[in-house]
């Protein structure tokens, strides 16, 4: 699933496409993934709008109308955003599209059909009602510490937890608790502050890279846990064997004697 350097990659496709130009017509080749209303009833409500900016929140990216709705994009495991304007440039897996005032289109790949699209009257409201956590790439320093050491669950639920901490997926997730010499599996509250404050740094250091380079995975440092994160995988430097378990119900990566365990 896009985790949030990859929503911030489409965020940056959108805005760089598709902002302030009047929508002439939608076409909506299938409906499954508009979850809040019928086809029919999205292509009226997206008719004659346009989209005057978006808004990111994690894992999810609104696009704001001209009329105060917003659009949820949801891309879930392999939803994509195509801007086009020859109709062979569509994409096989297009489930719907606008046409813009300039004759370019903005179609919705998605084909596995995951993804989720809501037409909102009121943004904040569903932000609140699905009670989606702060974003991790702002979150304050003080907030992260303060939702570590008031919880019961290991480090790597509470990053893994949307409610709290949004945006964060089970990949990124490994990434800070090995770059961090964490094992994912330590209660949160046993962490001490110090390796806390170290945490939330690294987790803005890593996603704030991941974003500037659009998550674009071959790109990223030859020393970041990417390079190793497999089975039967060896420490490059310690030569200590990886472990796999299932914590906070994902499958973590881990070095068990690089990483402490604090309990």
């Amino acid at each position: 699933m896009p985790e949030l350097p990859e929503v911030a990659t489409f965020k940056k496709y959108l805005d760089g496409t598709s902002l302030h130009q009047k929508i002439n017509e939608v076409i909506v080749h299938d409906d499954k993934i508009i979850r809040n209303m019928s086809g029919d009833d999205f292509c009226a409500g997206m008719m004659d709008r346009s989209l005057t900016n978006s808004y990111r929140r994690g894992k999810y990216l609104f696009a704001r109308l001209d009329n105060g709705y917003s659009l949820l994009l949801h891309f879930g495991m392999t939803g994509d955003l195509n801007y086009y304007h020859q109709q062979e440039d569509q994409t096989k897996h297009e489930r719907f599209h606008f046409r813009f005032d300039n004759g370019a289109m903005l179609g919705f790949d998605c084909p596995r059909k995951f993804a989720r699209i809501l037409l909102l009257e009121d943004e904040e409201a569903y932000i609140r009602s699905i009670k989606l956590g702060e974003d991790a790439l702002t979150i304050a320093e003080e907030s992260f510490i303060n939702a570590a050491i008031n919880r019961k669950c290991t480090i790597k639920g509470l990053l893994l937890n949307q409610k709290i901490l949004a945006g964060v997926g089970n990949l990124y997730a490994d990434e800070v608790c090995y770059q961090c010499r964490v094992h994912p599996a330590s209660p949160s509250s046993s962490i001490p502050t110090k390796k806390l404050k170290e945490l939330h740094s690294t987790l803005q250091t890593i996603l704030h890279q991941a974003v500037e380079q659009q998550a674009h995975y071959k790109e990223y440092p030859d020393d970041w846990f990417w390079s190793w994160r497999k089975d039967d995988a060896l420490h490059p430097k310690t030569n200590e064997i990886i472990e796999r378990a299932k914590i906070a119900g994902r499958t973590s990566y881990y070095f068990p004697e690089y990483q402490v365990l604090y309990v």
